[in-house]
């Protein structure tokens, strides 16, 4: 007999019937699962100023390339070397988030910057998408602080 020793049939037969509800449960909700995929960006920003607070220049603009959409850039100079920013796209479903520091090179017109950003968060359709080590650089024209901004690397999303 098939039932464990002093188990009463009804109790057996709940028993299975529990395991089976939870495997039908289960595949019931693996199509709702899905893998990662590796996503390659490669966007280009044209942006303005929209406001200066000391070193930290607000600027927004459009973004193109892989993702299209509006984008705005916190970039604060943080030394005569070095600058950070937070930058947020935000494409059509969602938006990308990240935080990027470069080396800063000051020139006659135009300074320029070139490091690495991380993306930090996503909502939407990019609620999942993450990464880090993507290249970030751009130029910065002296004569009005328009600057533009180029990110390439991989996100998964």
């Amino acid at each position: 007999m098939w039932l464990a020793r002093g188990m009463r049939p009804a109790r057996a037969m709940c028993s299975v019937l529990a395991g089976a509800s939870s495997l039908i449960a289960l595949v019931s909700w693996a199509p709702l699962v899905r893998a990662a995929s590796a996503v390659s960006l490669n966007e280009r920003g044209q942006l303005h100023l929209t406001s200066r607070h000391g070193f930290t220049l607000d600027e927004q603009g459009s973004a193109s390339g892989s993702v299209n959409g509006p984008i705005y850039v916190h970039l604060k100079i943080v030394s005569t070397s070095r600058v950070i920013a937070e930058v947020n796209l935000y494409p059509h479903g969602g938006s990308i988030s990240g935080q990027a520091s470069a080396n800063y090179r000051r020139g006659s017109s135009t300074a320029s910057f070139a490091g690495t950003i991380s993306i930090t968060r996503g909502t939407g359709l990019y609620a999942h998408a993450h990464g880090s080590g993507l290249s970030f650089s751009g130029t910065i024209r002296r004569s009005d602080e328009a600057i533009t901004v180029q990110v390439r690397g991989t996100v998964i999303e």
